[in-house]
């Protein structure tokens, strides 16, 4: 699990909480119409953008950037260094013992394949068709999130101008107009708000975790090929290794 992205969020809404309580009136910052119009044109408009399946995904789009599992590059490395020496010593069929304690399913079907007795290529050209796959889902994910992101501050703003023409007919009672524009401008608040502190940042978050995932499965790729091609564990340790910048391959380096 991801906490920087819930405690960020949340001492993101704190801060802005706190400063909207010092100030005083905090009442007016409340206001279910303004709401009514930001969030729910920005989902309307996100409904007509993408299609429903599309759109129903955003929950595990959002979901996946809280709750995720990369394996760490040392373990990939180490674990592909092991498999060498057992394929070299046992043959690939050992390796389908060790299947059963593995739990990502991309490495799994790597390793599958293998035993199965794929050559190196055909098992790149099937796994690398998988990442291109990923990649797609995550992009859309991700231009999800970024149109919400676009699309909360200009309802916020939408929202204003009602609150603006609202207020403009009422001009024959300047007592009312201050209140008016504060009612106003609430929309545009909570538009930046939502842009700027949930969806563009998850965007963002989302991201990251598309590469650093998209990394790991290239990891296991070349491994797995490696090992196919029958490489020896320290050949299969350095092309690993490649994936890592100098400075950190001291600090992954498998023991052989």
């Amino acid at each position: 699990m991801d906490i920087a992205t819930i405690v960020g969020t949340l001492l993101g809404f704190m801060v802005i909480t706190t400063a909207i309580i010092a100030g005083g009136g905090w009442q007016i910052f409340i206001h279910l119409p303004s709401m009514a119009i930001t969030m729910g044109g920005m989902l309307c408009a996100t409904l007509i953008h993408f299609s429903l399946p599309q759109f129903l995904r955003i929950f595990s789009v959002v979901k996946k950037t809280i709750v995720t599992k990369i394996p760490s590059q040392s373990e990939l490395i180490q674990q592909m260094v092991n498999y060498a020496a057992i394929n070299r010593r046992d043959g690939a069929l050992a390796l389908e013992q060790e299947m059963h304690k593995i739990e990502d399913l991309f490495f799994v079907k790597g390793l599958q394949v293998l035993v199965d007795g794929q050559e190196a290529e055909d098992i790149r050209e099937l796994m690398t068709m998988e990442i291109q796959h990923l990649q797609e889902r995550h992009s859309d994910g991700k231009k999800i999130l970024e149109f919400m992101g676009a699309a909360s501050p200009a309802f916020g703003m939408i929202g204003t101008l009602i609150g603006l023409i609202q207020m403009l007919r009422s001009l024959d009672s300047p007592e009312s107009i201050g209140g008016g524009m504060a009612v106003a401008l609430i929309t545009t608040f909570y538009g930046a708000l939502a842009a700027n502190l949930i969806f563009i940042p998850l965007a963002g978050k989302l991201g990251l975790y598309s590469k650093a995932e998209t990394t790991a499965m290239e990891m296991i790729v070349e491994g797995v090929c490696a090992i196919a091609q029958g490489e020896n564990p320290t050949v299969v340790r350095e092309k690993m290794q490649a994936f890592v910048s100098q400075g950190k391959r001291e600090e992954v380096k498998a023991t052989i």
